[in-house]
């Protein structure tokens, strides 16, 4: 039996949408308020889904402490309070944007999981604007 089990969680961070290579006017067009070079911030809430099978011993398709656990050191411990752009080393040549914090995000937790396991980030930017991304299936 196969099923989906979710754990949330939250991070507060400042980031900055814009490019480099690109003049203020070009980057004002395209990411507008989200460009402001003194930074701006969100209460991100993040939620982790997990789907496989559901061990007959434990009755988990995964132990919840440990899923809380790898998001706390892996995700909560590197993105809250952080100023994206400039304290999180995934972002040094990638904006922030909420798509990319998802496969960030993702691609941080992957490796921990058994590949048994599906994965699915669900990531809040606000309470309207969200996105969700479970790896590449192209």
């Amino acid at each position: 039996m196969r099923l989906t089990v979710s754990r949330k969680a939250h991070f507060n961070a400042a980031h900055r949408l814009y490019r480099k290579e690109w003049s203020m006017e070009k980057n004002n067009q395209v990411f507008g308020k989200c460009n402001n070079p003194n930074f701006h911030g969100h209460n991100y809430e993040l939620i982790v889904s997990i789907t496989g099978q559901v061990d007959p011993e434990t009755g988990y398709v995964i132990d919840m402490k440990i899923l809380a656990d790898l998001i706390k050191v892996h995700i909560e411990d590197a993105f809250d309070h952080k100023n994206l752009n400039l304290d999180v080393p995934e972002f040094k040549d990638l904006i922030p944007t909420a798509e990319h914090i998802a496969v960030v995000i993702y691609e941080k937790l992957r490796t921990h999981l058994p590949e048994a396991m599906a994965l699915q980030i669900t990531l809040y930017e606000t309470p309207k604007n969200f996105v969700t991304y479970a790896g590449d299936k192209y």
